[in-house]
């Protein structure tokens, strides 16, 4: 023994009392002294912009928590740990824990428009709220400080030079999320803040409050009637209320609008106008001209952020024109119960309380909605469509043997480019095979043409913006898109393949031979364009979409496409 063989030899018993108590109290100067020096480490810990990297689509909030660890446990909203409000996977909570910021770029699609150029997609995925027992403890809006299109960032971001056709598809664009400043508009007691979010392909804005609208100088004046506003006097926004976000080209022919953030006083417009119900200001500049962007661009985006206000909700919408609004008053009237607004250079100074600036575009993918994302989905905006233009039609023919009642074909005709040049030989031979045929072509008409393609059960058509008009056709009905030479089939299976079977309609296609397109007459047969596309597509997008989309015209081999409609009659059996 250490004691009987050392302490016991060299101190007496009185010497080896005191030792020990000197030994006591040197333990005592240890332990005080690893509290004195770590006691700013041993305090309440801070919990500061809290970022969790989620599934892409979501929105992206960007919260503070300014309240220590101590408070939050004193108020019982959460123990010892963060509570997330939402159900997260392992690997997302060790992100949370993390604070992981993760941007992703998972859609790769691309634009058909007369006279676009090719589209820059962001996908952006989304940093969300830490929360206890769904109260949220602060707030914090974010700034829309990153654009591609002069949308919101002072620099805007260069778009690389397209030189093949894979390079239409944007591969892995990568955007730098702003930083919470002190300008990101946090006010006193949490009063009176726009919640800007930024979505993959759209941002928007909503805010609650005093909401003042300046048509003259687009700007929407968010007021308060606090004098101290925190860190927020003359704070501003600006966002181009356009569900096409990353395309240069559509986003340019938004206009921008400016959300400024003011105390109270006689400096700000007085309220001419005031409004009980929400209002959604939203811009028909862009692509809006085009059928097929009219819906993906606009019409489904403001079905998912109109629809939840059942008809009590205010449009206001920029860069209007009469011609767009009178094709698509019937959906507007069926979204609003009140006039519409164009609020460009209106003198007049219209006042909300409740405003949503942008559109929530419901999916990544074009003519959509994702239901894990929105509470709606392509399901009922089709019913909402057959409800506001009275489609009687709800479910395609089912055809039984015996049964003398024919399926109706619609073929889409087209003028310009990309047209049938042999209709009556289709129809002929369509009419050999037991259908009725309809040729039309659509155009300002919308309510006119909804109800001929509601009555058919099988659609044909070249690629192109009038192929948009499916989603007024039955459940289970069939389109056939004829995919012109040249190698546009991404563009087919993005626009129209992927949106056909999402909306439960059978799909086929054709794709022409070079035989079948009108380029055969227009360059001899050792040519580029006739033998190796992919030579025009290494010239970039507008190259491509001069001689392939706009050059082009489709002569049918009909014994070759035979074939084609007698599966859609197999499918109607079915």
């Amino acid at each position: 023994m250490i004691y009987d063989t050392v302490l016991a030899r060299s101190f007496s018993k009185h010497e080896q009392k005191r030792l020990g108590y000197w030994a006591l109290i040197a333990c005592l100067f240890i332990v005080l002294s690893f509290f004195t020096i770590f006691k700013p480490y041993l305090g309440p810990l801070q919990v500061l912009n809290l970022r969790l990297s989620m599934g892409e689509d979501e929105k992206l909030h960007l919260y503070n928590d300014t309240t220590s660890s101590w408070l939050i446990a004193k108020e019982e909203t959460i123990d010892s740990t963060l509570i997330v409000n939402d159900k997260r996977s392992s690997q997302e909570e060790a992100e949370i824990m993390s604070g992981a910021l993760v941007v992703n770029d998972t859609d790769r699609t691309h634009e058909e428009a007369e006279s676009s150029v090719a589209e820059s997609i962001m996908n952006i995925s989304s940093i969300v709220n830490g929360t206890s027992n769904s109260q949220e403890v602060f707030r914090e809006s974010v700034t829309q400080n990153v654009k591609t299109n002069d949308t919101i960032s002072s620099s805007p971001q260069k778009v690389k030079e397209i030189t093949s056709k894979d390079d239409f598809m944007v591969n892995n664009t990568n955007i730098s999320l702003p930083k919470a400043t002190d300008a990101d508009a946090v006010t006193k007691n949490n009063k009176m803040e726009p919640l800007c979010t930024i979505m993959g392909r759209s941002d928007f804005c909503e805010i609650k409050g005093d909401i003042r609208i300046d048509g003259s100088s687009y700007t929407v004046f968010i007021v308060s009637s606090e004098t101290d506003i925190l860190a927020a006097e003359n704070t501003s926004w600006r966002i181009r209320p356009y569900a096409r976000k990353g395309d240069q080209t559509a986003m340019g022919a938004v206009r921008e609008w400016t959300l400024k953030l003011v105390a109270g006083g006689s400096d700000i417009p007085q309220c001419t106008q005031n409004h009980s119900v929400p209002g959604i200001l939203f811009s028909a500049g862009g692509y809006a001209g085009n059928h097929f962007h009219a819906f993906t661009d606009i019409i489904v985006p403001l079905f998912s952020t109109a629809r939840p206000y059942n008809g009590e909700v205010q449009f206001l919408i920029t860069n209007g024109w009469s011609a767009w609004i009178a094709k698509f008053k019937t959906i507007l009237k069926a979204l609003s119960r009140y006039e519409l607004i164009n609020i460009d250079n209106r003198k007049d100074i219209h006042c909300f309380g409740s405003m949503t600036v942008g559109l929530k575009r419901p999916s990544y993918k074009e003519l959509s909605i994702d239901p894990s994302k929105s509470p709606y989905s392509i399901k009922d905006f089709r019913q909402f469509l057959r409800s506001s233009y009275s489609l009687k039609k709800t479910r395609a023919i089912k055809i039984r043997n015996g049964a003398k009642k024919r399926p109706r074909l619609l073929i889409i005709s087209r003028k310009r480019s990309r047209a049938f040049t042999n209709v009556g030989e289709i129809v002929n031979m369509a009419e050999r095979l037991g259908f009725r045929v309809v040729v039309a072509e659509p155009g300002m008409d919308v309510s006119g043409f909804s109800q001929i393609i509601n009555s058919c059960d099988v659609v044909m058509g070249v690629h192109g913006a009038g192929l948009t008009n499916v989603v007024f056709l039955p459940e289970k009905a069939v389109l056939i898109q004829v995919i012109p030479f040249g190698g546009a089939e991404w563009l087919s299976r993005t626009f129209f393949e992927e949106p056909a079977k999402d909306m439960n309609i059978r799909y086929l296609d054709y794709k022409i031979r070079v035989e079948e397109s009108t380029l055969i007459q227009q360059y001899p047969a050792d040519h580029a364009v006739l033998r190796d596309p992919s030579v025009i597509g290494k010239q970039g997008w507008l190259a491509f979409q001069l001689i392939y989309l706009q050059k082009q015209n489709v002569t049918i081999d009909v014994n070759r496409f035979r074939p084609t409609l007698v599966k859609a009659l197999e499918l109607l059996h079915q």
